[in-house]
């Protein structure tokens, strides 16, 4: 079989997974298998991008994302420029597309956008000449939260198909909810959501899921727990009666958790609110949580985007 190359990805950008073929999600997650291994070596800094400049453009605070990708760009030896919100003239009044041609005019090699409204990203890739990567867009898309929990996955369990994962709570709000669902379907999968009815958007089941309002059932033969903290942020009126409520029907705590198959990894994107999705003792368990590797696994995979993207726009 024909060993795939990095010019074989097939996107300019990295939008959404639905975007991606298998061979482009196995190409990134296979380049960032080096990266994780540099990452852990003493000299962590390559010249892959040197010369180029990395613009982190966040209409929506994140401390860990964009921190991720500073990191990735720098260790990669671009020039790395963070652009906030609260630092733009987005402030003042200027549109997204007024910003767009701003940026253009600018000759980035690089763009990593982190937007508050589901869409925006798209529609900034539209009008922009730069490569961009969505680093989170509204409840849409958060593709390299996806990639990088499967990689974590992957470096665990040796494999992506035939596993059966449970993604539990917020599902409503979450973008990692749909990129990790999209995801797993695409590498063959089974998933479950477990969340109040409240929780779960209309006709979810049309992306494959079986949906399940209890822990017991919900978590039932499970290798992956993947749980969601409760966007208070996007919501707009009451979802669950009280966050004690919730904790007792849906928080993972060590009980809740004995439902699943004995060894299953337990995963959570942060920030976790420890005591309302999930419990302490659970969240700190060396044997199963893979919290801490995801926050790692980061770090590789946005510098395997970052290359992958330059050399499709060096190659174009």
């Amino acid at each position: 079989m024909k060993q795939s190359k990095i010019t074989d990805f097939s996107q300019k950008d990295i939008l959404s997974i639905e975007d991606l073929s298998p061979i482009d999600i196995n190409l990134i997650l296979n380049l960032s298998e080096y990266y994780v291994s540099l990452n852990k070596s003493q000299n962590k800094k390559i010249p892959k991008l040197k010369g180029k400049t990395l613009i982190n453009l966040f209409f929506e605070s994140s401390t860990r994302t964009r921190t991720s990708f500073e990191l990735a760009g720098k260790r990669l030896g671009a020039d790395v420029i963070n652009m906030s919100i609260e630092g733009s003239s987005i402030k003042k009044g200027e549109t997204l597309l007024d910003t767009a041609m701003t940026l253009n005019a600018m000759h980035p090699d690089l763009m990593v956008v982190r937007h508050n409204e589901s869409g925006a990203v798209n529609l900034l890739a539209k009008k922009v000449n730069t490569p961009i990567i969505n680093a989170g867009d509204g409840c849409h898309s958060h593709p390299t939260q996806a990639l990088l929990d499967a990689l974590t996955i992957r470096r665990n369990l040796k494999k992506l198909d035939g596993l059966n994962v449970a993604i539990c709570g917020d599902i409503m709000h979450s973008r990692v909810a749909r990129s990790n669902i999209q995801l797993l379907n695409i590498m063959g999968s089974n998933v479950k959501i477990v969340a109040p009815s409240t929780l779960i958007p209309n006709s979810i089941e049309k992306m494959g899921v079986e949906i399940f309002h209890n822990m017991k059932d919900g978590l039932q033969n499970c290798d992956i727990v993947m749980m969601l903290r409760l966007q208070n942020e996007r919501m707009h009126g009451s979802y669950v009666p009280s966050t004690r409520e919730y904790y007792e029907i849906f928080g993972l705590s060590k009980k809740n958790l004995d439902k699943a198959k004995p060894g299953a990894l337990i995963m959570h994107p942060g920030p976790m609110n420890r005591g309302v999705e999930i419990d302490t003792e659970v969240a700190d368990n060396m044997k199963q949580s893979v919290i801490r590797e995801q926050v790692e696994m980061g770090v590789a995979i946005r510098m395997a985007c970052l290359e992958i993207l330059n050399s499709k726009r060096v190659e174009g």
